[in-house]
């Protein structure tokens, strides 16, 4: 197959990922794609969750609601998606790397089905490439290596746009008054992970974190969705100036949220990377993870990680139960930090 496309406007289709952080990292291959093909009429495959969040990037031209529930094959759903695709795509690019998620693409008969090599995709796929994890080592990079040709791709030395959602003033004014939240410079707090355990900074140094920043003169908004509720409970009970948002609000409506904060502080997560993404200072902490794999795409952020001899180990659950490299992170570094960034 080609490298690259014939056409000056193609149609190009991108299977998006299942997870909020890598559905932002993929804005990266969506304004490359632009850049690339200014004429090109991109359509988007994700799940109906993402679609307000894909309504945020000006790149995206369509968006196709696949709804499948988590590990369930969906052939019914699949096949009826895929019929509504057929003649309308040049080229699809499958970011996911299971065997289902190029299965519409090769329904619809899209020409061009491009994507790295795994479970056996032999037949689904027929642009298939070799995944070098030395030289594609972050999940945004191997997403935006899929839309170039092969040999830039594999030089890895290029470049990574940087996501941008839009934000809608007017909602932000809507959301304060609905809320209820004050106008002090608010701080964002993100105590949720979907991964798991490992991941989440403990609740109990956010609200000590929490308590001092109120008694400084800031609001706090905790934010996530409805499993983060009892969390974000946690934090706030009996804290005048905290609000728990969790389960409160719509993704779309945690957007402009974030972007109404000054700062915000959060795990390793998927509203890490939507903090990121409308440029609001970031206090990411990390664990079980690295920040050389899934660090927030901004410059405008704060790095807190101990890096113990035991982390990395991107395991859900603490293999050795102490889960020190989150408890050991002080709650005094975090507030000495935005301290800092607010006198900036």
């Amino acid at each position: 197959m080609a490298d690259d496309i014939a056409t000056s406007s193609p149609r190009l289709l991108v299977v998006g990922p299942s997870w909020v952080g890598d559905m932002v990292m993929a804005q990266s291959l969506f304004m490359t794609l632009k850049a690339r093909y200014p004429e090109a009429y991109l359509g988007v495959l994700a799940p109906g969750w993402s679609l307000p969040i894909l309504a945020r990037m000006p790149e995206v031209d369509e968006t196709v609601a696949l709804d499948v529930k988590h590990g369930e094959f969906g052939w019914a759903t699949r096949r009826d998606v895929a019929r509504t695709l057929k003649g309308r795509f040049d080229r699809a690019i499958v970011l996911p790397r299971s065997w289902k998620s190029a299965l519409v693409p090769f329904l619809a008969r899209i020409p061009e089905r491009v994507g790295f090599q795994g479970e056996q995709r032999y037949v689904v796929l027929n642009a298939r490439r070799e995944l070098d994890k030395s030289v594609l080592n972050q999940t945004v990079k191997r997403f935006v290596s899929l839309g170039l040709p092969e040999d830039e791709a594999q030089a890895g030395d290029f470049a990574i746009p940087t996501p941008r959602l839009e934000v809608n003033a007017d909602e932000q004014r809507r959301l304060r008054e609905m809320l209820e939240l004050s106008d002090r410079p608010a701080i964002g707090m993100m105590p949720g992970a979907e991964f798991g355990p490992s991941k989440q900074w403990p609740l109990a140094h956010f609200r000590t974190l929490a308590e001092r920043l109120v008694a400084e003169g800031f609001e706090v908004r905790v934010m996530g969705g409805p499993k983060d509720a009892d969390a974000g409970e946690t934090i706030s009970q009996g804290l005048d100036g905290v609000h728990n948002l969790c389960g409160r609000t719509k993704l779309t409506e945690v957007v402009d949220l974030l972007a109404d904060c000054q700062q915000v502080v959060t795990n390793d997560s998927g509203l890490m990377h939507v903090a990121a993404a409308v440029d609001t200072r970031v206090q990411a902490i990390y664990g079980s993870s690295s920040p050389a794999y899934t660090p927030p795409l901004t410059e405008n952020a704060e790095i807190h990680d101990l890096y113990l001899s035991c982390s990395p180990c991107f395991a859900r659950d603490c293999p050795l139960g102490h889960t020190n490299c989150l408890r050991h992170l002080e709650p005094a570094r975090l507030l000495a930090s935005i301290r800092h960034a607010a006198l900036s």
